[in-house]
């Protein structure tokens, strides 16, 4: 059993709930507050010991590779102008972990996008972290699927419960036994209606894959919307050997929708320590003149 030093992330998709703005800006670079989602992320897999990361992306999204990137003459810039504590910021970026890319030539599904990683992986488990789900939590929530993954040795979910009427959006998991880990996955169904729905804990973009996964991605046939679709591969992993979901502690928030995007800014300009109180005061100023 390998130590979890590796995740893969899948950033090809168009963006099309955030047009206009996602026509020239990558869905995954609109910021929280002054923070792209995707940095958000990436320093979650670095809090929880990942030291690679490989970004499944697209060739219309090399502002990705930029923000990351060394920039010297910018930060040369900032500290000749006495901005030390910004330059850092900007330093940080190409410290965090270490990236590669890997293009995905066509919107196949996550699963495709996935599959992509079979090189990178070389044969170990690796995270995944999907980025339209953003999470504030302490431990990390990928930390907390890799303990489980440690305990184990198994794949592992992370899952949230969900309203009823939200069941369709999500892969969900029909949980079997218990143990001190969390439950053991029984099968898994990808976006089922509210009536055909086995529970309602639902996958919530974070997972640690083990080996025996690419070779199911490669003999998964296209699913709900004609993709390939990772959760009918991991459905058909949990039929030969233990799959564990681990129902993770923190708020999660779907960044990929624009009410999740709001919901993030408000909450994170709420918990900054710069601008916080004046962020509340404006609130409770803007309430108050609501009907």
């Amino acid at each position: 059993m390998n130590k979890i030093t590796k995740a893969i992330i899948p950033v090809a998709g168009l963006g099309t709930r955030f047009l206009p703005a996602t026509k020239a800006v990558p869905k995954e670079l609109l910021p929280i507050v002054d923070k792209p989602t995707l940095q958000y992320i990436i320093e979650e897999a670095a809090a929880s010991g990942i030291e690679e990361v490989l970004l499944v992306t697209s060739a219309q999204k090399p502002e990705i590779g930029k923000h990351f990137a060394k920039d010297v003459a910018l930060e040369d810039f900032l500290r000749a102008h006495g901005k030390d504590a910004l330059c850092e910021k900007v330093a940080h970026l190409s410290d965090i972990v270490t990236l590669s890319f890997v293009n995905q030539e066509a919107p196949l599904g996550l699963g495709h996008a996935v599959s992509l990683g079979r090189d990178f992986a070389a044969g170990e488990a690796v995270a995944v972290l999907l980025g339209d789900d953003v999470v504030a939590a302490e431990p990390p929530a990928l930390a907390q699927l890799i303990q489980v993954y440690e305990e184990t040795g198994a794949s592992v979910l992370g899952v949230q419960t969900v309203a009823e009427a939200d069941v369709s959006k999500y892969g969900i998991v029909a949980p079997g036994e218990a143990t001190a880990s969390g439950c053991i996955v029984q099968r898994l169904v990808e976006k089922p209606a509210a009536s055909e729905a086995p529970s309602n804990l639902a996958i919530m973009g974070r997972y640690v894959i083990t080996p025996p996964i690419f070779d199911l991605l490669d003999d998964t046939a296209p699913g709900k919307g004609g993709e390939i679709q990772l959760t009918d591969a991991l459905n058909t992993l949990a039929g030969q050997e233990n799959v564990y979901a681990c129902a993770f502690s923190g708020r999660r928030y779907d960044v990929g929708s624009q009410l999740g995007f709001l919901e993030a800014n408000v909450e994170f300009g709420l918990a900054r320590a710069d601008i916080g109180e004046a962020f509340k005061d404006y609130l409770r100023t803007l309430c108050a003149h609501l009907d």
